[in-house]
């Protein structure tokens, strides 16, 4: 076991659990401040009972057995986990190894509910949370990381293209579509500017976190994944700026960040497999398709993802998976991309990616309409209070004072 390592994995999971608060705060400056509160608490909502799954269940069936989709209960509430050796072939303990992985889940919880914000009811939302957390978050982590189907295929996936990005994505547009559209399709434009500036600065941070963190050591792939991780944010930033001033003649604080947030989907799944000027070249092929993705796809469609969680995660991760098959580097990969002559990698990294579509878009279907038998799936449209009051019985703003 290596303390460096160790160490390093430890604040690499502090810094993904940050992004969860940080996602609550940014997508609830987005929403309207009669719905402000119960945005965040969707997106907070796997702090606790998302950390207290994976603790029982998640870890065990994620990263233990080889069965082509899930695992075994032999870890059942870390029973076997070492605070001491590596199970695993690595430099980490288990346990820490498990604290690392358990934050993933939490964000991509936080990352579905974007779509669905000003209507959904927030104790379907909840229930739903928990039943696809096990039913397609876990299945699919067991077959990207813990040696399952995916895995098996050779798929490349370094920090969550598949696991987190597709996988949240394509269960937001689902939720979308089944939930029905707001009385009013706003576009995501900041109510709340400090909410948003913080929201979005914790997110870029603790993306460094999320990608370094999943080489699990201090290595070649982790600094090159941190290298990637601060070029795409700052060159999704800055392209995505001058797209909207081409396109609206303005800048707004919305896309700046809107853009940040995308480049660095895109470089997720490749961020330590990847070298910096095939970074350079992803963000810049893929932030302009993002960016028209996600100023006219739903519209043009008619869906209501309100908070693009569709557009900027499962778009970008699925992007992100493809310019991975392109540029892989063998020398830290240990598989050639298609750029140095290997077709077949295409075809592997499309097998992943169609795995991880039809996986959550089944799965969050069959979820939320067996969900619906038993409990309303939209708020009240007779409600005269804010959906926080109706919920909560508190708001984000004392309007009195």
């Amino acid at each position: 076991m290596n303390p460096v390592d160790t160490v390093f994995v430890l604040f690499s999971a502090l810094l993904v659990w940050i992004m969860t608060a940080g996602l609550s705060l940014f997508y609830g400056g987005l929403t309207r401040s009669k719905s402000m509160l119960n945005t965040m608490m969707m997106v907070i909502l796997p702090l606790g009972f998302g950390t207290v799954i994976w603790y029982l269940f998640g870890y065990s069936l994620a990263f233990n057995g080889n069965g082509a989709f899930i695992g075994n209960l032999k870890d059942f509430a870390f029973a076997n986990v070492s605070l001491t050796q590596s199970t695993h072939d690595l430099t980490i303990p288990d346990a820490v190894f498990a604290i690392f992985q358990g934050m993933f889940p939490l964000i991509t919880i936080g990352i579905i509910a974007g779509s669905v914000v000003d209507r959904i009811n927030f104790k379907a939302f909840g229930l739903f949370t928990i039943i696809w957390m096990l039913v397609v978050y876990v299945p699919l982590a067991h077959m990207v990381w813990g040696g399952g189907l995916i895995q098996k295929l050779g798929v490349l996936d370094f920090a969550g293209g598949d696991v987190v990005h597709i996988s949240s994505g394509v269960s937001a547009l689902v939720l979308a579509i089944v939930i029905g559209h707001r009385k009013d399709m706003l576009p995501p434009t900041v109510k709340n500017v400090p909410a948003v500036i913080a929201g979005a600065a914790l997110l870029w941070l603790g993306w460094f976190g999320f990608n370094a963190g999943s080489a699990l050591a201090i290595n070649e792939a982790a600094i090159q994944a941190l290298l990637n991780t601060i070029l795409a944010g700052a060159l999704g930033f800055t392209l995505w700026n001058l797209l909207d001033y081409l396109k609206n003649k303005t800048i707004s604080l919305s896309g700046s960040f809107t853009g940040a947030l995308t480049g660095l989907v895109l470089i997720t799944p490749g961020a330590g497999l990847i070298k910096s000027n095939a970074t350079f070249i992803t963000i810049l092929i893929g932030t302009p398709i993002l960016f028209f993705a996600i100023n006219g796809l739903k519209h043009h469609f008619g869906y209501d993802d309100a908070l693009d969680a569709f557009g900027a995660h499962g778009l970008g991760g699925i992007l992100g998976g493809l310019f991975t098959g392109v540029f892989a580097d063998k020398g830290l990969s240990g598989t050639e991309g298609l750029i140095h002559g290997n077709i077949g990698i295409m075809g592997t990294q499309l097998a992943g990616i169609n795995i991880a579509i039809i996986w959550a878009a089944i799965g969050t279907f069959i979820i939320i309409k067996l969900i619906g038998y038993f409990i309303p799936l939209r708020v009240d449209p007779n409600a005269t209070d804010s959906r926080d009051i109706v919920e909560h019985a508190e708001s984000s703003f004392d309007f009195n004072n």
